[in-house]
Parts: C-alpha cells; sequence; structure tokens
C-alpha cells in the first residue's frame, strides 16, 4: 500500500457547510471531518447515483497527480479541465512504503486514473512508449479495458477505477479481480468506485459504502447492492412489476 489515509486541507475558518458543491456532499462533509483511512490494499467505493462515489474517485486520483481526464500519473491528456474544488485540496498520508512516491514530483509517480467514458480515448493519446499494444480502434470497449489492464497495470502504484464495469462481460469482471488482487499483493493500491457485486466480492478488500449517511465500512453480505441483486435474479418480477406497472 502506498496510501493509509486521505484527508483535505481547508484554509483556517473554511467549512464544508455552505460552501455548495461538492462540500455540501455528506461523504465530502465526513471527509473534511474525519479523513478516509485505507486499510487494504484495494479499497470499493460503492453507493447509488449521485452519492458522491465518483466524485471522491476523482478527486483522490487528482490528489496523487492523475489527470482528471484519466491515463497515467506525469502525462497531459486531451483535456484542458482544472483539477475539482476537492482535488485541488486532497492530500495524503502515506505509508512507509509509499513515502517516496507520494511526496515525488507528479512525474515520477507511477499510477493510472481508469473512467470509463474517456478510458480508450486516453490510452490511445498518450506518448507512444505507453500505448497498449493494439490501437482502441481495432477493439470492442470490452476487449480495450482488459488490453489496458494486462499492460499498463503492471507497476506499483496507485490505481483510481470508476466504474470499470462498465464496459465488461461477467467473465471480464472476474479476470478484473484477480488483477487486482494480483496488483494488491506486489504493493500497489487499487481504489475503485463501482455498482458491482462480482467486483466487491474480492476476498479481503475493504467496501466503503457512500451514501447520505456519507461514508461507512461495510462487508459484502451488509451492501444493499448485493441483496438487491440477490432478491431480483431470485425472482425479477418481484422488482419489474413496480416499473412496468404491471
Amino acid at each position: 500500500m502506498l496510501i493509509e489515509r486521505a484527508y483535505v486541507d481547508l484554509p483556517e475558518g473554511m467549512g464544508p457547510a455552505g460552501e455548495g458543491w461538492p462540500w455540501r456532499v455528506p461523504c465530502v462533509r465526513q471527509l473534511v471531518e474525519e479523513g478516509l483511512a485505507f486499510r487494504a490494499p484495494v479499497t470499493f467505493l460503492v453507493g447509488e447515483n449521485g452519492s458522491g462515489k465518483s466524485t471522491l474517485a476523482e478527486a483522490l486520483a487528482e490528489g496523487f497527480g492523475l489527470d482528471s481526464y484519466g491515463g497515467s500519473a506525469g502525462y497531459k491528456y486531451a483535456s484542458s479541465r482544472e483539477a475539482s474544488p476537492l482535488g485541488r485540496r486532497m492530500r495524503f498520508d502515506p505509508t512507509r512504503e509509499g513515502r517516496v512516491m507520494v511526496r515525488a514530483p507528479r512525474v515520477r509517480r507511477r499510477g493510472f486514473f481508469l473512467r470509463a467514458e474517456t478510458a480508450l480515448e486516453a490510452l490511445s493519446g498518450e506518448r507512444a512508449s505507453q500505448r497498449i499494444s493494439r490501437h482502441p480502434g481495432e477493439m470492442s470497449h470490452g476487449e480495450g479495458f482488459l488490453l489496458a489492464f494486462r499492460e499498463r497495470f503492471s507497476q506499483r502504484g496507485l490505481y483510481v477505477l470508476d466504474e470499470p464495469e462498465a464496459a465488461l462481460s461477467f467473465t471480464s469482471c472476474l479476470e478484473l479481480i484477480a488483477l487486482m488482487d494480483e496488483l494488491g499483493r506486489a504493493g500497489a493500491q487499487v481504489i475503485c468506485a463501482t455498482h458491482s457485486p462480482l467486483l466487491t466480492a474480492l476476498p479481503g478488500a475493504e467496501i466503503v459504502e457512500v451514501g447520505e449517511h456519507g461514508m461507512r465500512s461495510v462487508t459484502w453480505a451488509e451492501l444493499g447492492l448485493v441483496d438487491h441483486w440477490r432478491r431480483y435474479l431470485s425472482e425479477p418480477r418481484a422488482y419489474l412489476r413496480h416499473v412496468l406497472g404491471q
């Protein structure tokens, strides 16, 4: 692991209340007040749409020097977008192993920010020495994701993923689980925002549930999404009759 805690460095006297987005989002308020501790090499951020999990993931990536557009540390991509208000103020307490990398200049850090909507474009825009072995245009979305995972997620660094399951089949999700486990065992750190009950089942991973309550650590079996998927697969009509008016 590289990071044992993330926190927000706000000017004295500035609090999250009354400052607008993102400071009013419950998980951001809790992050400002308490920070976020990391207890395992792989951490999942889970929550409904609008809960703030992707906001957290993006800010953690930005705080590490990863481009908000997506891609590697130390390399600027197509976006001219500035870091988010939260990302600009994100700070880390590194582990002993991660101290050198976290405190190094951006160009010397190792990691990748993968966001589903820009992943392949970011990969194809990298300098030649860092591109994946096949052009993204030659592959399906899911194939490009998997090739990127295999070839780019190989160094000890910080890997922030925002809903990577969007382009992946069931089998491909299992392959991603194996890769995340391998990265964690090799000393890397993975932070993944997801809706997937498959990914979050990775043994030994930390799961942080994000919502109106803020943030809380839960087990896989306690996740609401796991319960909903189990119920839905057991009896789809119990859910569909409410949305189809039957």
